[in-house]
């Protein structure tokens, strides 16, 4: 069954992203069926969801975020709300995976997030504690998640890093940053330093084999164990066939 996002989507070959098209065409309400049982709280916030031209930071990220966010919350609990407002806004400001200002990404986020959720009345205490998850979420801000809502936020992201989503979006960066695959003389990085901003290849050993080891929560925990075996098989062969 194909999903929401792409039946109701007519795409153009323009400088218009398809999620652009998308709420231009009032789309907006239609997606936030994507997200029941919450598609209230999203037919406010999915405008501001996705910022910029990133296809790895699209709604189609954010909808997977939010199921992983789903399938964890069942499992661990929390405040519902709160976890959902935050996996709908932690992407609302883009910044370029090489920018030198990439680690305030999550912070200048949760900054226009409780702008967004006061103008909707939010309370002082929930929108603290989802600019809190969505600061913490990143892996380059280094902030320690302290609550449950955010260290659910901070799994289900990382769960799209990793497992076959993670390799697709890792060579997708790749290519939109310029890099190559892989070194052709040296791909496993035997002889050389790892160099992530030149070979694809090596942001496995730089960070995406890392991510595994650091979820919050046991659900987390245990998806996060089958997608990081599918990241290292996928390694593999593809060492094999290079």
């Amino acid at each position: 069954m194909s999903h929401p996002f792409i039946t109701r989507i007519q795409y153009r070959a323009d400088a218009l992203s398809a999620e652009t098209i998308f709420l231009m065409t009032g789309g907006a309400m239609f997606a936030a069926e994507a997200f029941s049982p919450h598609e209230t709280l999203a037919a406010a916030l999915i405008a501001h969801a996705a910022d910029g031209d990133d296809g790895s930071h699209d709604l189609a990220h954010i909808l997977r975020v939010f199921r992983n966010a789903m399938r964890i919350h069942a499992g661990e609990g929390g405040d519902g709300r709160v976890l959902v407002a935050s996996v709908l806004l932690h992407d609302c400001v883009a910044i370029e995976k090489n920018s030198p200002q990439r680690a305030k990404a999550s912070a200048l986020a949760a900054e226009k997030a409780s702008a967004i959720l006061a103008e909707l009345g939010w309370s002082g205490a929930d929108i603290e504690a989802a600019a809190h998850a969505i600061t913490a979420h990143s892996f380059s801000a280094g902030v320690a998640p302290q609550t449950l809502e955010a260290k659910i936020l901070q799994d289900a992201d990382r769960l799209d890093a990793i497992g076959m989503i993670g390799v697709a979006r890792c060579f997708y960066i790749a290519g939109r940053l310029g890099s190559g695959l892989y070194d052709p003389f040296d791909p496993a990085a035997a002889d050389r330093p790892l160099d992530d901003k030149r070979y694809a290849i090596d942001h496995f050993q730089t960070k995406l084999f890392k991510l595994a080891e650091g979820f919050q929560t046991e659900t987390g925990r245990r998806l996060a164990a089958a997608r990081d075996k599918s990241l290292r098989d996928f390694l593999s062969e593809f060492m094999d066939e290079i």
